[in-house]
């Protein structure tokens, strides 16, 4: 089934890094400067995924940029000591550049901060590409970033799989006509992502490489 996967796209936060306790943080910060006491953790679950702007757009759409940037101070200044590393993608990422697998990123980070992040879990090197925020018009669900992703890595959707952890990167990678593999590690839970009926499920990151044969 899938001896014609060449290239392998991931979601990063909440994928390849563990950025969940961050977000909620920064989120909750900033509501709390703006609404005191009026969120709580559960609320913010569901801003997991979308960009900034939709998110805390969808709150208060006059004031989003002011709110964007509370967001982002609070969260450059605690990125390096709240980010943490899921088990086993390190060694799993490295494992697919060592066998030649094409890798990329799309996220809907702006670029610093995916640079900033996958440098902390010393990821960056292993990615040939980086398809961030500010490289796009439109953002995963749509297939935009998937595609340019593949077309900077030379690849077709065929020979892809976009592996991530919300309905955005499943989604996403339909709409592009690539195949997709959800984590059940997703903040949101197992049975959230099964909902979006990903091809493959991975309990962990190395399921990746058994799916792959080998």
């Amino acid at each position: 089934m899938t001896n014609h996967v060449t290239t392998l796209l991931f979601d990063l936060d909440g994928t390849l890094i563990d950025t969940n306790e961050l977000i909620i943080a920064s989120y909750l910060h900033t509501l709390e400067k703006y609404y005191p006491g009026q969120y709580v953790r559960e609320d913010v679950l569901p801003f997991m995924g979308p960009t900034l702007h939709e998110s805390l757009g969808s709150i208060d759409p006059d004031r989003v940029e002011e709110m964007v940037f509370a967001y982002r101070a609070f969260n450059i200044a605690q990125h390096d000591a709240m980010v943490r590393e899921f088990p086993g993608v390190y060694e799993t990422i490295e494992t697919l550049k060592k066998k030649d697998y094409k890798l990329g990123v799309v996220t809907t980070k702006r670029l610093d901060m995916a640079l900033k992040g996958l440098r902390l879990m010393k990821l960056a090197d292993f990615f040939d590409v980086i398809v961030a925020y500010d490289h796009v018009k439109k953002v995963k669900p749509d297939p935009e970033p998937i595609l340019q992703a593949l077309e900077q890595l030379g690849s077709t959707p065929s020979e892809a799989i976009m592996v991530g952890d919300n309905f955005h990167d499943i989604l996403g990678g339909k709409n592009a006509g690539t195949l997709t593999a959800g984590v059940a590690w997703s903040i949101k839970g197992r049975d959230y992502i099964a909902k979006y009926e990903p091809d493959y499920i991975l309990e962990q990151m190395p399921d990746l490489l058994t799916i792959l044969g080998g």
